[in-house]
């Protein structure tokens, strides 16, 4: 994982997402998901080409089912925008480069 990308587990996730100074967009995904492997790539050149104005944080929804169940993820891979603390949207499925700046854009 990128040095630009977060992870979040059920003991840290309140602290890293929902008390941010900034948005943040998390990536629901599991290891064994193809589709979320290749949205990894974008992933990385979202945050990097945000930098410090977008926290990218991902949340393997194996590891940690409760944070899953809290926010209903359905199927995966889920992208879900926060910011002060609320969600503003979400997006699921494999997003190109264009359409998920456009998505976060759109939810700023």
């Amino acid at each position: 994982m990128s040095e630009l990308i977060h992870s979040a587990s059920e003991d840290n996730f309140d602290r890293e997402v929902m008390m941010s100074d900034g948005p943040v967009l998390v990536d629901f995904w599991a290891p064994w998901c193809g589709p979320c492997r290749a949205l990894q790539p974008t992933l990385e050149e979202v945050a990097e080409m945000y930098g410090a104005a977008l926290k990218v944080v991902k949340v393997d929804i194996e590891s940690h089912p409760r944070l899953a169940e809290r926010f209903g993820v359905r199927s995966i891979p889920l992208l879900a925008l926060f910011a002060e603390g609320s969600e503003r949207g979400r997006a699921t499925g494999i997003l190109t480069k264009t359409r998920l700046c456009h998505f976060i854009d759109s939810h700023l």
